[in-house]
């Protein structure tokens, strides 16, 4: 539960860190990758991750300037990557800027249920790492290399225990 306009922006920088190294470690040639045909593609979903960082804020109020996030899905990687460390940043300055401390405990409406303002930015990290999470795995599948998300991915566990050894 986030008490204090603080509370979210301390760990939404966090979040939104680890989603930008994720984000980061994909290739264009990796954008396809799907989890079976017709299904959610690296690409869609890193989209989609990208997309709800204004959308969720957007629809309770909170307003900034975004790319256009509606457009089909990017070919490029470093199109999604930096449109997402753009957007995030917005959402940033706009939060601090747009709700107050007081106004966390204010109902809203978000997808036909009434929650309080700080339920709706606890929504937006949960959603954001679910994403990430079926990103990751995607990410396998198509060979690149995962990042750490909460700690060190296989090879980063492997190469600090080779440092080790």
């Amino acid at each position: 539960m986030f008490t204090s306009v603080n509370d979210f922006l301390n760990e939404w920088k966090q979040e939104a860190a680890v989603t930008q190294k994720v984000l980061d470690g994909l290739t264009d040639e990796s954008l396809n990758q799907e989890v079976s045909p017709g299904l959610y593609s690296i690409g869609s979903v890193a989209w989609h991750i990208t997309g709800s960082v204004y959308y969720f804020p957007s629809q309770i109020g909170v307003k900034f300037e975004s790319p256009n996030l509606q457009k089909e899905t990017p070919k490029s990687a470093a199109e999604i990557s930096e449109t997402y460390k753009t957007v995030s940043q917005r959402l940033t300055q706009a939060f601090s800027e747009q709700v107050t401390d007081a106004e966390m405990n204010n109902m809203v409406n978000l997808f036909g249920m009434d929650m309080p303002v700080q339920a709706v930015f606890r929504l937006l990290i949960q959603h954001q790492a679910h994403h990430r999470g079926q990103l990751t795995v995607l990410m396998r599948q198509a060979g690149l290399k995962v990042p750490g998300v909460y700690g060190p991915s296989k090879e980063e566990w492997e190469a600090m225990n080779a440092q080790m050894s």
